[in-house]
């Protein structure tokens, strides 16, 4: 039985790279992940900076824009910027991802117009953008129902494995998938359906769980008595945990765990230990049920501050930090503009993709529906 620390992530049995204050210090379990650390450039180091903090200004402004009015709901993902800027930039561009609704950067980092997000938020769109069209970047759509992805994604891998584009020896064409969750959602019956599946066919595929410390409002300490990670050994797959609030441990073991498993590997299990610093989504109040000092004890350990910090010690200048917060600022802004200016869908809309064929019931909705407006308008007149 592991200590609550160790179950939230104050220990050092994570792979972790930078600590706490941006400086390089790997653990011993990140010794076997430093050959990929070293390969990083200067320019891939300043990007995910830059993704980080772009996300969180649109983040910030998403949120603006709920208590605003203009969005139905909004799920902050500040705090957990490094855990999905890593994973992300780790996958391959012929890897397919899918998310559950919390990973904005994920989406827009591919290709995703972010605006696609806030249209799932505000009510006006099925699901946001076309996941097959290549311009997104093969990220398949946001998943409100939880858990649900890690099946879609798995069934997505077998077919992967059917049609023989994965485990051939190439990583230039080799096809893998990644799926991600929460540990809330690692307490649900499709997750453990899912893994049960990937492990039995052996599918191309990466289990990428964000814990961020709690469910809505039950702690992972009441969810699981272990760390989430152990889980993947009961199907026999590897669990690797890392520091969350990392973003190079998250990219170097996001990248061995998909190259392996696009290889033929098998599976595998990512537990990455981070926190959701803002409420689960802006319906929730989370004063009601943790503390002040939780709080601060981990925003002492935010990511961008933590990567910032390792960038100065590299030599990046003030122009370069100036820059992206720039950027930051004015792609906050291009999306509060665009917002405030969607209109409402076209009736017919609601109609659409329902099935994947025209359908002679929705076409008998659509005539009534229609027939029920204009009876109105006949009125008035």
């Amino acid at each position: 039985m592991t200590s609550a620390d160790e179950n939230t992530g104050q220990d050092d049995a994570l792979v972790r790279v930078l600590d706490a204050n941006g400086r390089f210090a790997p653990t011993e379990q990140a010794e076997r992940y430093l050959p990929l650390i070293e390969a990083i450039g200067d320019a891939e180091l300043e990007q995910f900076y830059r993704d980080m903090v772009v996300v969180r200004a649109f983040d910030e402004q998403a949120t603006n824009l709920q208590r605003q009015g203009q969005l139905a709901l909004w799920p902050p993902s500040r705090g957990q910027e490094a855990a999905q800027v890593g994973s992300v930039r780790a996958a391959r561009p012929q890897d397919t991802l899918f998310p559950s609704y919390r990973e904005h950067v994920v989406a827009t980092s591919r290709g995703v117009d972010p605006l696609g997000i806030i249209k799932v938020m505000r009510g006006v769109s099925h699901g946001g953008w076309d996941p097959t069209d290549p311009a997104n970047g093969n990220v398949r759509p946001y998943t409100l129902v939880l858990g649900s992805q890690t099946l879609h994604a798995t069934g997505y891998a077998m077919a992967k494995n059917f049609d023989g584009v994965t485990g051939t020896g190439n990583p230039e064409t080799d096809e893998a998938v990644m799926v991600y969750y929460g540990d809330g959602a690692s307490s649900q019956g499709d997750v453990h359906e899912a893994m049960v599946f990937a492990a039995s066919y052996r599918t191309p595929q990466v289990f990428f769980l964000q814990n961020n410390q709690w469910a809505i409002s039950v702690p992972v300490s009441t969810q699981s008595r272990v760390p989430l990670a152990h889980r993947a050994a009961g199907y026999g797959m590897e669990g690797i945990r890392i520091d969350g609030n990392d973003v190079l441990a998250s990219y170097a073991v996001t990248r061995a765990a998909l190259d392996e498993a696009r290889s033929g590997g098998g599976p595998r299990a990512i537990e990455a230990v981070t926190y959701r610093l803002g409420a689960h989504t802006t319906s929730d109040d989370p004063t009601k049920y943790r503390t002040k000092d939780e709080e601060e004890s981990w925003i002492a350990r935010d990511p961008i501050a933590r990567m910032r910090a390792y960038l100065l010690s590299r030599g990046a200048g003030d122009e370069f930090f100036a820059a992206v917060d720039q950027e930051a600022a004015a792609y906050a802004d291009d999306i509060r503009t665009r917002t405030v200016e969607l209109g409402s869908p076209a009736r017919e809309l609601m109609f659409q993709h329902v099935y994947s064929e025209p359908h002679p019931v929705m076409a008998e909705q659509a005539r009534w529906l229609a027939d029920y407006e204009a009876s109105f308008e006949e009125a008035d007149a």
